[in-house]
């Protein structure tokens, strides 16, 4: 009686074979992991700098209500429950979703003080047509609203993602420290 094709090729994998096959496949796994990570990491960021355009269009809507002046507001605050006037606080009403307080990297300070961002509190009082931050009055893309409170994202902890005064969001020196 003739065996089919298929029988016939089953049976000729041996073992051996069949290990290196699996050592191939666990191999480039082992190489794809890491740029996973990386990826994932890149997305992170990405959703970050999101966030902060989010938060620069309430800061817009926030600025259009109070006669174009930026907030008195603290820098940041050690805990939630603080009673200390700061971003989340001001901005809580023009947001849609308080998640974008949140840098998606950062895994314990917006739970701990409300947000993952520091707020240039020298700016406080100051109106949108005239800041002024470190000698800097003339370029409103120079100027820093908002910045991440650590560098989590990829580029070391002396990056951070920032906001800046004309709206546009990008990863920068840290320009603050705690």
């Amino acid at each position: 009686m003739r065996r089919s094709p298929s029988i016939a090729w089953l049976r000729a994998f041996t073992l051996l074979e069949i290990l290196i096959a699996v050592a191939i496949v666990a191999g480039l796994v082992a190489l794809l992991v890491p740029s996973l990570g990386s990826l994932q990491a890149r997305a992170e960021s990405a959703r970050c700098l999101g966030n902060l355009r989010a938060l620069g269009a309430a800061m817009g809507q926030y600025l259009a209500d109070h006669s174009m002046t930026f907030p008195l507001l603290a820098a940041a605050r050690a805990s939630t429950s603080e009673e200390v006037p700061v971003i989340d606080s001001a901005l809580a009403a023009y947001t849609q979703d308080q998640r974008v307080f949140a840098c998606p990297s950062d895994r314990t300070l917006a739970r701990q003080t409300g947000t993952s961002y520091f707020y240039n509190s020298a700016l406080g009082g100051q109106p949108a047509a005239a800041l002024q931050f470190l000698g800097v009055t003339d370029a409103a893309s120079r100027i820093p609203v908002l910045v991440d409170k650590e560098g989590w994202h990829t580029g070391g902890a002396s990056r951070v993602n920032h906001l800046f005064a004309d709206g546009h969001a990008g990863a920068e020196l840290q320009l603050f420290a705690q």
